[in-house]
């Protein structure tokens, strides 16, 4: 039977929810085991892992934090694995292409889906700032793919079993890089943009002013995003940008205010499920790809929005 392994994203001790969307589209594949890089998983962990299918997890051990050393761990931890998963992340991103060119395997990132097809995985993904759906097959022994977040439903399995913890011995490589220190930095309230299943996004007509933003987010419990002017402005932070050059967001529902749509900004979203777009002017790039839009206000239009919500739900 075909190995898989998938790579655990977490949030200190708790398992991310892109990886347990990641475990239930690895159960298709083949037998899983889930890699835990740094530091030893909690009980709970370990039973949520399990819970989504894996069968092993796989610890290594010292924590890595250098791309390089990283690649090494996961090659170590994953050698007898015929697909490797992992979350698309600009970290991951890097790690696996090192992996990749390390042992031959054949990579995608970005993928929306994976299949086996004759033998070999096929993925799905968006091209082009998301003006162009492929399918790409990989054709080698190995293969990788970095999957989007929300692009599968995460499924817990009925009957599933406490899975058996395996150390993995593993010995970090000299490498021309190093982190020489690691600074905490307080993360903003709520979901990890990437990561949510809601984006509610204002652009240049906010006029810096995101108090209607914020609230319809954390209504709707998801994150705040934010166009390239916006935080060129220095209106809201960087972590927030939504596009080719900021976050890729694949969620279910998003929610573009005061944002005409460059392609920058649309290259990064236009793969969401549902986009809803709010503007003043008819004529934006936004209501090309909406499948709901407004004409108006942002200032006049989401608070009405706000308060039916509100009076839904009561």
């Amino acid at each position: 039977m075909t190995r898989v392994a998938v790579l655990v994203e977490r949030h200190g001790e708790a398992v991310a929810a892109p990886t347990l969307e990641t475990l239930t589209l690895a159960r298709s594949l083949g037998d899983v085991v889930a890699v835990w890089l740094g530091g030893e998983p909690s009980a709970a962990a370990v039973a949520s892992l399990g819970s989504h299918g894996a069968s092993e997890v796989r610890v290594v051990e010292p924590q890595v934090r250098a791309a390089a050393a990283a690649a090494a761990a996961l090659g170590a931890a994953t050698a007898d694995a015929d697909v490797l998963l992992v979350t698309s992340t600009f970290v991951n991103k890097e790690i696996v292409t090192r992996l990749a060119l390390a042992t031959g395997a054949g990579v995608v990132v970005d993928a929306a889906g994976a299949a086996l097809v004759d033998g070999h995985v096929e993925t799905e993904q968006t091209v082009f700032a998301a003006t162009w759906n492929v399918r790409t097959r990989i054709t080698t022994e190995r293969a990788i793919v970095a999957l989007r977040p929300n692009t599968t439903q995460a499924v817990a399995m009925p009957d599933a079993v406490v899975p058996s913890l395996v150390t993995v011995a593993f010995e970090p490589p000299t490498t021309r890089e190093a982190v020489v220190a690691v600074e905490a930095v307080e993360a903003s309230g709520g979901v990890p943009l990437a990561e949510a299943s809601v984006v509610v996004s204002g652009g240049r007509g906010t006029g810096g002013d995101y108090a209607l933003i914020r609230e319809l987010a954390e209504l709707l419990g998801g994150a705040v995003g934010a166009s390239r002017d916006a935080t060129d402005e220095g209106w809201i932070s960087h972590e927030h940008m939504v596009g080719q050059t900021g976050t890729t967001v694949t969620p279910r529902l998003y929610v573009a205010a005061g944002i005409s749509g460059a392609v920058h900004h649309r290259g990064g979203m236009q793969a969401s499920g549902t986009i809803v777009a709010v503007n003043l002017d008819p004529d934006a790039p936004i209501f090309e790809i909406s499948d709901f839009g407004v004409v108006g206000s942002l200032f006049d239009v989401l608070p009405q929005a706000i308060a039916r919500i509100r009076e839904a739900r009561a």
